[in-house]
């Protein structure tokens, strides 16, 4: 059996800003024949419709939006075996929607689009599951990756601070893995993905705490200062948030103060860090 072609954009859009919208991002929504939109559900429905107003002001008729819910994925807490195999799940089922649409939705001589959040290189799943499909033998995707401005940049330009300072790495993870990576690491950290608060558990004299919640929307949160003043006031932030929009999405950067060891969890590595 030949696989059938497909011609797909996978364009980042930003963190949530509307004006962080690349003019490389802006040419291709303009060739673009089918905008695929994957919800994640009533509460997120806002991350939605801004995903239709950059369509409504940019995008060149005609064109057709085809619009579906992301499949569920188990968000309990838990060990990294089973975190992986729920995360293994939920591709695969995400795989096997994105190739139904593929095929189903648009022809050869279309060219589809996936708008993405912040940059389709940083904790993205788009990107692998395509891989994936095209692995399947059914569905080959001819894959264009359009760059965006990502949460992390957007945090370091909303606090007016360089992400690293001189001579010394930048350490990105998503939270689950921070204990690891403060243990072993002489550099800033920067943290995606905590559902679970890990700031709280962070030690060590001299940690400075870069914190940014729905960066560039009109909900935008911003904490800067040493972590151990800091902290409670981010936690109180983002119950607040959570409990006003339903969800939350952050972004935080822990520096030391001063050169020398990077900042440390302490002894718990079986509790949950993140959502990653």
């Amino acid at each position: 059996m030949t696989a059938q072609q497909r011609r797909i954009l996978v364009i980042g859009i930003g963190a949530g800003d509307p004006d962080h919208l690349t003019l490389a991002a802006v040419k291709a929504m303009r060739r673009t024949d089918v905008f695929f939109v994957v919800g994640k559900g009533p509460e997120k429905a806002s991350l939605t419709d801004l995903r239709l107003r950059m369509l409504d002001e940019h995008a060149r008729m005609p064109y057709r939006v085809v619009e579906t819910d992301d499949p569920s994925r188990d968000r309990r807490p838990m060990g990294r075996g089973d975190y992986t195999v729920a995360v293994d799940d939920w591709r695969t089922r995400r795989a096997d929607l994105f190739e139904a649409m593929l095929r189903d939705e648009m022809t050869a001589d279309e060219t589809g689009a996936f708008l993405v959040w912040g940059d389709p290189s940083l904790y993205d799943s788009t990107l692998g599951i395509l891989a994936d499909i095209e692995a399947r033998g059914t569905v080959s995707p001819e894959v264009e990756v359009v760059p965006g401005i990502s949460s992390v940049s957007s945090l370091a330009a909303r606090h007016r601070i360089p992400l690293n300072q001189v001579g010394r790495p930048v350490h990105i993870t998503p939270a689950r893995r921070l204990f690891d990576v403060g243990q072993n690491d002489d550099g800033d950290i920067v943290v995606m993905l905590d559902a679970h608060e890990s700031f709280s558990r962070i030690e060590g004299e001299g940690v400075w705490i870069y914190w940014g919640a729905y960066l560039g929307t009109p909900d935008e949160l911003l904490v800067a200062g040493p972590l151990r003043d800091v902290a409670d006031r981010i936690r109180r932030l983002r119950a607040e948030a959570r409990s006003r929009h339903g969800w939350i999405m952050d972004t935080y950067l822990l520096r030391l103060a001063d050169a020398g060891a990077g900042p440390t969890a302490p002894v718990t590595p079986e509790e949950p860090g993140g959502d990653a």
